[in-house]
């Protein structure tokens, strides 16, 4: 593994920082006080994403997006991590799982989410299925040619701005189906969801099935493959959650470090205290260690080789990372942490929710034990 970037990485790493920094590090206090992203603020956003040429990077060139590599793309998810996750999701990344699609689908959902034109969002958790997915209860059932979608899904994110969803249910064969069901259909309902401690103005809807008629074209892929194709395809958005999570913990190091070397106490910068400059110590050899697992993990998936356990590996190393991160930089600042005059105090909160959503610390390390113990017969 070549650990230098290439031309085309490098301008990428600064082009998104540049972004993050010009254009959405000054929308972030009105965020975190109203909680909101006006639609005409996201439209904005996406469209001078659409101008920079950066739109959809993750989708394939052959059907019209940047076609970055998982190392790249990985790259550009770690500079997005320093920005709100509010104002990041309008930097268009649509659901590769879209690429399953066949030529009519492509028509309808694919090239338009890739020109910016419409957004997509994944239905797959709900209130008695978050980790057990085989647990769901949504199911869709045959009725005159078509299917019938009854159930509920929850802490589904960003679907109040998505034009449609991608909605995994179970079907009459008690296996997983994936539907593409746009929003107004009959019998769909997104309503909002809960107050998160995390990621204000990103946020979490329900979504309501009531007799939902959906035809056979609506079905992405085949009828009661849906738990395979998203295992094939989704298993690397646990990787985007590392890449966010060490580009967090930078930005809250960086904090630390500037007002390590400024703040002065007894006489001196409290960054040459051994309880400060441990710390800080601590956190840049954690950051370090967690961005290498996750650029490791990438690689391993642009060469093809097995990468499920180094993914999780990344992803429960770095969501963890982060808590640790973003308490001390806190810490090391005092009292002004704790206020919203810096972001501080939203980068703690936020980092809660990373070692729950896209597989808990907990399934991660059953996932890394279970592909550590499989060869062995255990």
């Amino acid at each position: 593994m070549d650990f230098g970037l290439t031309h085309e990485q490098q301008m990428v790493v600064d082009t998104v920082r540049g972004f993050v920094e010009t254009e959405l590090y000054p929308l972030e206090p009105h965020i975190e006080r109203t909680g909101v992203v006006l639609p005409e603020l996201g439209a904005a956003i996406r469209r001078k994403v659409l101008d920079l040429g950066f739109y959809a990077p993750n989708i394939p060139t052959e059907f019209g997006g940047g076609g970055l590599d998982h190392l790249t793309f990985t790259l550009l998810e770690r500079e997005l991590g320093r920005a709100s996750m509010a104002l990041g999701v309008f930097w268009g990344r649509p659901s590769n799982i879209l690429c399953a699609a066949n030529e009519d689908q492509k028509a309808r959902y694919l090239y338009p989410a890739v020109r910016g034109e419409r957004m997509d969002a994944l239905a797959m958790t709900e209130p008695e299925a978050g980790s057990d997915l085989r647990g769901m209860k949504c199911t869709a059932r045959r009725a005159g040619g078509d299917w019938i979608l009854n159930g509920t899904k929850h802490f589904i994110s960003h679907a109040d701005i998505a034009d449609f969803l991608i909605v995994f249910v179970a079907t009459d064969t008690k296996r997983i189906t994936a539907f593409l069901v746009d929003r107004g259909t009959p019998g769909f309902e997104i309503r909002p969801g809960y107050r998160s401690v995390s990621h204000r103005g990103y946020q979490n809807c329900i979504l309501s099935f009531e007799d939902c008629r959906l035809p056979d074209a609506q079905i992405l892929g085949q009828e009661g493959q849906g738990f395979a194709m998203a295992n094939t395809w989704l298993h690397a958005t646990r990787l985007s959650v590392a890449a966010l999570c060490v580009g967090r913990a930078r930005r809250a190091f960086d904090l630390a470090l500037n007002y390590a070397a400024q703040r002065r106490q007894f006489g001196q910068a409290i960054g040459k205290f051994q309880g400060v400059s441990f710390q800080l110590a601590d956190m840049i050899t954690g950051i370090d260690a967690a961005d290498h697992l996750t650029l490791a993990a990438a690689w391993r998936l642009d060469q093809r080789l097995p990468a499920n356990r180094e993914i999780s590996q990344a992803k429960l190393f770095a969501s963890e990372m982060l808590s640790r991160v973003a308490d001390q930089a806190l810490q090391i600042h005092g009292g002004m942490g704790l206020m919203e005059d810096l972001p501080l105090e939203r980068l703690w909160r936020d980092a809660r929710v990373e070692r729950i959503w896209d597989g808990t610390s907990e399934i991660q390390r059953h996932i890394i034990s279970r592909e550590l113990l499989r060869p062995l017969g255990a």
